[in-house]
């Protein structure tokens, strides 16, 4: 494990020490290549951190990496706008509703349907403040089959109405 450690931390090294380069130089390419650097420093880094937690933490980090919740979390990564249950997230994780709902909680830091919800209010603020699409569609495109479930759910998780927050009047 010793070995594995000062590995990572050699290839951190080299990234970092590969980008000054790149950044500096300015070939043709440079930018690209320090755009892969910089994933590959991500991963190293993520890496790293979960070696370092080996009896495991919390947070949806944590939650990826186990086998079953991972299966879970990438359905509601890929398809957050399905009608997700705790049921047929417990089905993808192949695990009964109770382990999978215990065993989320303990790992992610909350409740799958509550995790679901908080996703969905990141990608719907990100949507508000980037993007040109109207309230309803956003709604639609998360799931909510109202723009007023939609705003109630929204200003629960975000602490404003959603106009508020394009508007930035985000506190």
């Amino acid at each position: 494990m010793h070995i594995r450690k000062e590995a990572d931390q050699a290839t951190l090294r080299w990234c970092v020490e590969r980008m000054m380069q790149e950044a500096g130089e300015h070939q043709p390419g440079a930018y690209l290549l320090g755009q892969h650097l910089a994933h590959i420093m991500l991963i190293q880094a993520l890496r790293q951190y979960l070696a370092e937690h080996p009896a495991g933490g919390t947070g949806w980090l944590f939650g990826i990496v186990d086998k079953h919740l991972g299966a879970a979390l990438g359905a509601i990564h890929a398809d957050p706008a399905q009608p997700w249950t705790l049921q047929t997230l417990a089905e993808r994780a192949s695990m009964s509703r109770s382990t999978f709902a215990l065993r989320f909680r303990e790992t992610v830091g909350m409740a799958p349907i509550e995790y679901l919800t908080q996703w969905r209010m990141l990608l719907a603020g990100e949507r508000l403040t980037h993007g040109s699409d109207s309230l309803a569609s956003i709604a639609a495109g998360l799931g909510y089959e109202s723009e007023s479930a939609f705003s109630t759910a929204f200003k629960r998780v975000m602490g404003c109405t959603p106009r508020r927050y394009e508007r930035g009047g985000v506190i």
